[in-house]
C-alpha cells in the first residue's frame, strides 16, 4: 500500500459510516419488501471482509506510515447491522416495518444501532427488563416444522434430514431455504457431504444409501443391498468409497463409479456412526456394541481403540473426539494416545465436532451445548449455549467462530462463540439472592402495576413493571412442585401449588397456609388461579376442573371427548379459560363460570407449540422460538429474545407483555405499537 491509497479508504469508510448512521434500516426495509433480505446479508458481509482487509493491511505498515482510520468503527456497524437482521430475518420478511417497531428497539442497549436510533423509534416498545447488554450466542433460528434427524455442512450450505423423509438444503448464511431433495421412503439417519461439496450423501431406514447431485438437486445413484436401518454414512477424502453402518450388523463398503459394494464387514451389534479419516481414505473408525473400532481398508483389519457410541476428527485427522458416556475424550488418531479429557455433569454426550482451527470442541448434551477450550494441556470450558427446547441431534462448524446446531425441537439454531454476554444487574430496592431456579409461572396484574413470577424452588418475586424492579420476594415452604402459581388478591398474596398429590393453597406474604385439597391419582398437569382470585383451575388429561380458594370445594368441571389429549397448558384472559389439544391440533376456551356448557373452538393447525394469551387476534406461543403470532395469517409479529433458554411462562394486556424463562430471568416489555 502507497500513501496516496490512504485517502480513498478514508473516503470510502465515511461513506460506510454515512450510510450506517443514515440508511441502514430503511435499506433493510426495502431489502425485505423487494425479497432481497438475504443480498443485504451478503452486502454487509462484503463490507465487513473489507474492514478486515484493511485492518490487516493497517497491521502491516503500522511501522511505516499512519494510517488515520477508524476501521473498528465500521466493524461495529457491520457487526450489529449483521446481527439486527438475521436475529429477526424472518418476521422482517414478513413484516419490514417490524424493523421499528420491535427490532431497533429490543436491540441491546450497548449496541451502536440501539443508541444511534433508539431515540427515533423506542416510542413503539419500551424495553422496561430483560433485554441483554450485548447481542445473544444464538443469532439465527430457522424453524423447519418437523423433527430434525440430521446435519451436514460444507461451504456455506447446509443439508438436514426431516422426519417426513425430506432433505432440505438451506443457506448456511441467512438459513434460507434452496432446495428440497426428495426419494427416500423412510427417515433418513445419516448426511455427509462430499469433501468437494458437489454431492451429498445420504442414508435411510428405507435400507438404501442415495448419491445427491447438489446442483440438480437429483439422484445420482441409489446403493441398495442393506437388509436393514442405514444408520450412518460417510465418504472417503477422494470421494471414490462410501462406507455405511447398519442396524443388520454390516459395514458395506461402496464403489462410488458403479454403485457396487465391493466389501462387507459383518460385525456382532449395529453400526451406529462410521467416519473416514479425514485425509486418509484407507482406514476409518465405526462404532458397534459401545466401543469404536478402527478399520484398515486394504487388510480388512479391525483393531478396537476404546469405549463410545460417537466419533468426530478434526480437520487435519491428527486428532479425534470419542463420546464415550458422561466424558468426551480427545485422542491422538494414531497412537490412540488420550490428549484431553472433557467431563461433563452427570448425562451422556450425545455428539460432538471440532472447529475448523481444531482449538475448540462442542459437546451436546440433552438441551444444552459446550464449547470447550482444547490448545493448552488442561482444557477448559469456554461457553455454554441454552436456548434449544428438546434434545440436541447434531452439531457442525461453519468456521471457528460460528456454530450450527439441530434438535428434536424442529430448529436450526446458529450460534456466535465469544457474543454471549449477561443481563446486568438492577439495583432492587430489596436485594434478593441470585436464583437460577426455573419460573414455573407469571402473572401480569398492570392494574396494580406489578408482575409476579413463581419459581420452582418456591420463590416467588414481585416486578414493578414499570422500572422492572424486584419490589419484594417470598419463599413458599415447597420445593420442585409440579406447578405453582401466584396472584395478588384483595390484599393477599395467594400461591397455589400441586404435589404429593394434593393442592395446597398458601398465603405467600403471612406465612400460612389457607387450605389443602386432596387430589389422589388425578393426574393435574397445570394449574391457574382466575384473574378475579375466587377460584384454581386444574388440567389434567380429559378434563378441567375449577375449586373455590374460598371453600376448597369443585364449583366447575368441563370433560374432553374421549379422543381429545390436551397439552399440559392452561390460559387465561379476562373472561375465558383456555387449553390447547395436542390431539385433535385445536385450542378451546370456557367461560369462567360455565365450565359446563360447550366450549368456543379455534382451530390450530401450527406446529409450533403451545400458545397462550388471546387478545384481539393474537396469541403468544411459547415454544421452540417464543414471540407473538396472528391466529389468522399464523405470521409472527413479535419475536422474543431466546437467549434466556426456554420460555416457560407469558402473559400480554395488549400494552405490557411480560415473560418467565426457564433460566429464572423475566422480560418485561411495554408495546405501543398496536399488534392486530
Amino acid at each position: 500500500m502507497i500513501p496516496g491509497n490512504i485517502s480513498c479508504i478514508k473516503q470510502v469508510e465515511e461513506a460506510i459510516d454515512q450510510f450506517f448512521t443514515t440508511c441502514l434500516p430503511y435499506w433493510i426495509e426495502v431489502l425485505a419488501l423487494t425479497e432481497n433480505l438475504g443480498a443485504g446479508v451478503y452486502a454487509i458481509n462484503d463490507v465487513e471482509r473489507w474492514c478486515a482487509l484493511v485492518s490487516a493491511v493497517q497491521n502491516c505498515f503500522l511501522g511505516f506510515v499512519l494510517i488515520p482510520i477508524q476501521v473498528g468503527v465500521t466493524c461495529q456497524w457491520t457487526t450489529d447491522s449483521q446481527r439486527l437482521t438475521l436475529d429477526h430475518f424472518d418476521v422482517i420478511c414478513g413484516s419490514p416495518s417490524y424493523i421499528y417497531c420491535f427490532a431497533l428497539p429490543i436491540s441491546p442497549h450497548s449496541s451502536w444501532l440501539h443508541q444511534y436510533y433508539s431515540a427515533e423509534f423506542s416510542q413503539e416498545t419500551w424495553v422496561v427488563k430483560g433485554v441483554s447488554a450485548g447481542w445473544d450466542a444464538c443469532f439465527r433460528t430457522v424453524l423447519l416444522g418437523d423433527c430434525i434427524q440430521a446435519l451436514t455442512y460444507q461451504t456455506d450450505t447446509i443439508a438436514v434430514s426431516l422426519h417426513s423423509c425430506s432433505i432440505i438444503i438451506l443457506n448456511a448464511i441467512t438459513g434460507v431455504q434452496v432446495a428440497v431433495l426428495s426419494g427416500h421412503t423412510d427417515r433418513v439417519y445419516s448426511l455427509v457431504f462430499s469433501p468437494d461439496g458437489a454431492s451429498v450423501v445420504s442414508g435411510s431406514s428405507d435400507k438404501t444409501i442415495k448419491l445427491w447431485d447438489m446442483q440438480t438437486s437429483g439422484v445420482v445413484k441409489t446403493f441398495q443391498g442393506h437388509t436393514g436401518s442405514v444408520y450412518s454414512v460417510s465418504i472417503s477424502p477422494d470421494c471414490t468409497t462410501i462406507a455405511s453402518g447398519s442396524g443388520d450388523r454390516t459395514i458395506c463398503l461402496w464403489d462410488v463409479q458403479t454403485g457396487e459394494c465391493h466389501h462387507i464387514i459383518e460385525q456382532k451389534d449395529y453400526v451406529v456412526h462410521i467416519c473416514f479419516f479425514p485425509l486418509d481414505p484407507g482406514h476409518l473408525m465405526f462404532a458397534s456394541g459401545g466401543k469404536i473400532w478402527q478399520l484398515d481398508i486394504s487388510s480388512q483389519q479391525i483393531a478396537p481403540v476404546s469405549d463410545g457410541q460417537y466419533i468426530a476428527f478434526s480437520s487435519d485427522g491428527i486428532q479425534f473426539a470419542v463420546c464415550n458416556g458422561s466424558v468426551v475424550e480427545v485422542q491422538d488418531s494414531y497412537s490412540k494416545r488420550i490428549v484431553a479429557k472433557l467431563h461433563m455433569a452427570n448425562r451422556d454426550a450425545q455428539c460432538c465436532c471440532f472447529s475448523p482451527d481444531n482449538r475448540v470442541v462442542a459437546v451436546a448434551i440433552h438441551l444444552t451445548i459446550y464449547i470447550w477450550d482444547i490448545t493448552g494441556s488442561d482444557p477448559y470450558l469456554l461457553e455454554t449455549f441454552i436456548g434449544h427446547t428438546a434434545s440436541v441431534g447434531s452439531l457442525e462448524f461453519s468456521s471457528p467462530s460460528f456454530l450450527i446446531s439441530t434438535s428434536w425441537d424442529e430448529s436450526v439454531r446458529f450460534w456466535h462463540i465469544g457474543a454471549s454476554s449477561k443481563d446486568p444487574v438492577p439495583a432492587n430496592p430489596k436485594p434478593i439472592p441470585p436464583t437460577s431456579a426455573p419460573i414455573k409461572s407469571i402473572n401480569l396484574q398492570a392494574e396494580d402495576g406489578i408482575a409476579i413470577s413463581s419459581h420452582s424452588d418456591g420463590a416467588v418475586r414481585i416486578w414493578d413493571i414499570s422500572t422492572g424492579l424486584c419490589k419484594a420476594s417470598f419463599q413458599a415452604p415447597i420445593k420442585d412442585p409440579y406447578q405453582i402459581d401466584t396472584r395478588l388478591t384483595d390484599g393477599r398474596l395467594i400461591s397455589v401449588w400441586f404435589t404429593d398429590e394434593k393442592i395446597c393453597i398458601w398465603d405467600t406474604e403471612k406465612g400460612g397456609l389457607l387450605r389443602t385439597v386432596d387430589e389422589p391419582g388425578r393426574g393435574i398437569r397445570d394449574l391457574r388461579i382466575s384473574a378475579d382470585g375466587s377460584k384454581v383451575f386444574c388440567l389434567s388429561y380429559q378434563y378441567i376442573e375449577a375449586w373455590s380458594i374460598l371453600t376448597g370445594e369443585v364449583v366447575g368441571r368441563a370433560r374432553f371427548d374421549g379422543d381429545q389429549f390436551a397439552d399440559p397448558f392452561l390460559a387465561i384472559d379476562a373472561s375465558k379459560v383456555w387449553i390447547q389439544l395436542s390431539f385433535p391440533e385445536s385450542i378451546l376456551g370456557w367461560d369462567f363460570g360455565t365450565l359446563g356448557s360447550s366450549p368456543i373452538e379455534l382451530s390450530d393447525t401450527s406446529r409450533n407449540g403451545p400458545h397462550l394469551d388471546f387478545i384481539g387476534g393474537v396469541r403468544m406461543r411459547r415454544s421452540p422460538l417464543p414471540g407473538i403470532e396472528d391466529t389468522i395469517t399464523k405470521k409472527v409479529v413479535l419475536q422474543l429474545p431466546a437467549r434466556l433458554a426456554r420460555c416457560s411462562d407469558g402473559q400480554w394486556d395488549g400494552q405490557y407483555l411480560v415473560v418467565g424463562y426457564d433460566s429464572g430471568e423475566v422480560l418485561i416489555l411495554e408495546c405501543n405499537y398496536v399488534l392486530h
